[in-house]
Parts: structure tokens; C-alpha cells; sequence
């Protein structure tokens, strides 16, 4: 039996990689209370179940406590089980429950609070939120869902799905400075130093993915010393890194626009990691822009 866990602060996205699972043939069971986890994987089992996707929340906090050790003891028995938490800042997620006029499920506000008061309540809901699902965090693939769209989303989680389990998996992750930094990332390097393409007239429009601007990067002296530093640097500690039993681990590349130089280091490591480890990249920027145009390879891929 293959268990995906989904966890992750309220308003971040889980009922769409519930979704997401359930089109790759998952049965789905969302707000299942923790003490019913073990009994409904004897079930699924007896029934020859195969594929067992479970969405808890906070709405269970006071029985959350009991989710790790429970998780062990079905590794235990067999079961391949993957955790993923889905997270988002504080700011998007104020924002969203404020679009959509719902309550958030440790909120107490009264609806006679001026709109400052029901602010700072929703902050406060947040903050113990996430206090109270840290654990699980900790033990977990994160997914930053602040500035992704759902098709995004959907990408990332069934990219997750087809990593292997058993080994520990890199996750390469462009971005652009200007939107933020991913909330998932485990380092982060800062590449905006490095020789822009986007100031040379017939690159502009192009990405790090394109043949002119892969030339261009690779005649930089600067930008091969920070892809060997980084590489250097990933493949000294990625051994004890799996040794202390990580399963995932995000490197987020940032540059001022996300489109060239972030890009083009995150292909070259993937390449350069993918004959010996587990690799997922995406292109955080790209796909924002132009969800429609990018294939795939250019949101989530899995390199095995």
C-alpha cells in the first residue's frame, strides 16, 4: 500500500492536491480524525487497497500528537508513506480567508470585532497553527502554495508522487527575489551578482532554458565558479544529509527575475545531480508567466 499524507496550514491549498492524487487514482478521505488512521489502513489493506491518500488538518489538533508514531508503526508493517505539508505565508493566507469570508478553524472572532481586531484574531490563528502542525512540518515534503496557481500546485504534487521513497530527493527551485522567497526552500542562493542576460537585447525575452542564453552564461568565469561552488558544497553534505534520514531536500536558486540566470543554474544541477541522486526541478517564475506555453519539464520534473 502506497499512504500520502497531506497536511498544511488551513487556506494552502490541500483540497487541490486532494485532487490532484484522486486524478491519479488515489482514494481520497479528507479531515480524517487521527485515531480513525489506523483503522481505516486495516481496511484498505484487507480490501487490497492500493493507493490511499488522507487529508488531516488542525480541525484534529488535540489528537495531531499521535500522527508520527503512528506513521511509524505502518512503515513498520510495510506501508510506503509519504508526508506532505502544504504551506503559504501569513499574508496569503489572511488574504485568501479574507477573499472567500471564511473563518479559519482556530479562529474565535466575534463578528461584532471592528475589522483591526478580526485582523490581528485570524494572525493570531495562524501563528498557533502553525505552531501546532510544526512536527509534522519538520517531517515532511513542503510545498510554499503563496504565489503558485493551482495548475501549479497540481504539477508540484504529482511530481511528488513519482519520486522514489525510499532515497532522499533534491528538489531545484528557480525564483525571482522581487515575489518572495519560497517558504519551502531548505538554502537558498542568491545569484543576482552573477552577468544578467536580461540586459542583452536578443535574450531578453528568452530563458535559461534557451540555447543563446545557456552560451551566453557559460562564457561567464563568475557563473561557473557559483554552479561548482554549489555543487561542491550539495554534494559534501548530501550524504549526511541522508544518513539523518531527510527525505527532501529544496535548494531554491533566486535571481532578480527568475526567467535566465536562477534557471539556467537549476537545469545545470539537476543535471549534475540526477545520475546519483533523486531530482525534482521547478521554475517557479516561468510557469506563473506562461502557464500555457511551458510544458512539464519546465514546472515539475522527476529525474530518477
Amino acid at each position: 500500500m502506497h499512504l500520502v499524507l497531506i497536511t498544511g496550514m488551513s487556506g494552502s491549498g490541500k483540497s487541490v492536491a486532494l485532487n490532484a492524487l484522486e486524478d491519479l487514482g488515489f482514494y481520497c478521505v479528507d479531515n480524517l480524525p487521527p485515531e480513525l488512521l489506523l483503522p481505516l489502513i486495516k481496511l484498505e489493506r484487507a480490501n487490497e487497497a492500493g493507493n490511499l491518500a488522507i487529508a488531516m488538518d488542525v480541525r484534529s489538533a488535540a489528537s495531531l500528537p499521535q500522527v508520527p508514531s503512528q506513521l511509524a508503526q505502518l512503515k513498520i508493517q510495510g506501508v510506503q508513506v509519504d508526508c506532505l505539508f502544504l504551506d503559504a505565508s501569513t499574508d496569503t493566507l489572511m488574504r485568501r480567508f479574507s477573499e472567500t469570508r471564511r473563518r479559519h478553524p482556530l479562529s474565535k472572532t466575534d463578528t461584532s470585532q471592528n475589522i483591526n481586531d478580526q485582523h490581528r484574531a485570524l494572525a493570531e490563528a495562524i501563528e498557533l497553527e502553525r505552531e501546532l502542525l510544526s512536527e509534522l512540518r519538520a517531517d515532511a515534503h513542503v510545498i510554499d502554495s503563496s504565489i503558485i496557481r493551482p495548475t501549479q500546485l497540481q504539477s508540484y504534487v504529482k511530481s511528488f508522487i513519482d519520486a522514489p521513497g525510499e532515497q532522499l530527493t533534491l528538489v531545484f527551485e528557480s525564483f525571482a527575489f522581487k515575489r518572495g522567497v519560497p517558504n519551502d526552500a531548505d538554502f537558498v542562493f542568491d545569484v543576482r551578482m552573477l552577468p544578467n542576460p536580461h540586459y542583452e537585447p536578443g535574450l531578453r525575452d528568452l530563458t535559461g532554458c534557451d540555447r543563446p542564453v545557456i552560451d551566453f552564461l557559460q562564457q561567464q568565469a563568475d557563473v561557473q565558479t557559483m554552479l561548482d561552488q554549489i555543487h561542491t558544497f550539495l554534494d559534501h553534505w548530501l550524504e549526511a544529509m541522508a544518513h539523518n534520514h531527510r527525505s527532501y531536500v529544496t535548494v531554491a536558486i533566486g535571481c532578480t527575475g527568475g526567467q535566465h540566470r536562477s534557471v539556467y543554474l537549476v537545469e545545470q544541477l539537476n543535471t549534475l545531480f540526477a545520475p546519483r541522486w533523486s531530482t525534482l526541478k521547478r521554475h517557479r517564475e516561468m510557469a506563473a508567466r506562461h502557464p500555457d506555453q511551458l510544458g512539464s519539464e519546465h514546472v515539475a520534473t522527476r529525474v530518477v
